[in-house]
Parts: C-alpha cells; sequence; structure tokens
C-alpha cells in the first residue's frame, strides 16, 4: 500500500500543477477578440499557449527524469480535467472534440519525452 502511495503522489502532484498551469495561463481569459473588419479571434492569445506550452514542457520533462515514466503522465490527467473544467459549457459541443485532442496531443508528447528522458538515463548510466 506504500509503494501505491508512493508512486501516486508525484502522478497527481505533476497533475495538479498541470490545472493551475491552465489556469495561470488559460483560465482567465474567456473574452473573444473582434477586428475591426469584424473577424473574431480568440479567447487566447499566442503568448499565452506559449507559456502554458513551455511550463508544460517542464513539468513532463521533470517528471519524467525525477519521478519516471508513470508520473510523467500526471500533467495529460491535469490538462484533460482543467479543459474539461474550462470547456464543457460550450453549447456546439465542440469541447468534446477539443477536449480529445489536447488529450491525444498530451498523450503522444509525454510519450516522446518519457522515451528521451529513459534514453538519456540509460547513456548517463552507461558512462
Amino acid at each position: 500500500m506504500q509503494q501505491i502511495s508512493r508512486n501516486a503522489a508525484p502522478f497527481l502532484l505533476l497533475a495538479l500543477a498541470a490545472a493551475a498551469n491552465w489556469a495561470a495561463w488559460l483560465g482567465w481569459d474567456q473574452r473573444y477578440d473582434t477586428a475591426p473588419d469584424g473577424s473574431v479571434s480568440g479567447p487566447y492569445q499566442a503568448w499565452q499557449v506559449a507559456g502554458l506550452v513551455v511550463v508544460l514542457a517542464a513539468l513532463l520533462i521533470g517528471g519524467a527524469v525525477r519521478f519516471g515514466a508513470l508520473a510523467a503522465f500526471g500533467p495529460t490527467l491535469g490538462m484533460f480535467a482543467a479543459v474539461v473544467y474550462d470547456w464543457s459549457d460550450d453549447d456546439s459541443g465542440l469541447w468534446a472534440v477539443g477536449a480529445s485532442m489536447v488529450v491525444l496531443g498530451m498523450f503522444f508528447a509525454t510519450l516522446l519525452v518519457v522515451a528521451l528522458a529513459g534514453n538519456a538515463r540509460r547513456m548517463t548510466a552507461a558512462n
């Protein structure tokens, strides 16, 4: 039982950190911007998404290197929870498509980071 809680703690900590990251960068911005020509964009600006991705990359890399492969999947759960909470009030129903795309992107990014971290760990151990 203690082994499970020791493995679950980093996973949950990284999930909470990813959800907080979403709230810090994107969760507060719900307003769409209308340009003078009538076109609508948003609600997120490029700098917000870039900030989110940089912090997520740090969480993924840090989680994979420090805690191992299982814990590195915590940010995927955190992002999924944040996206569902933030987008689920959309009446069009397209939020589910967007949430699925976020989860798939996070999952494959995590697989890549875990593979690279494992390879780096093996190369370091061999030297």
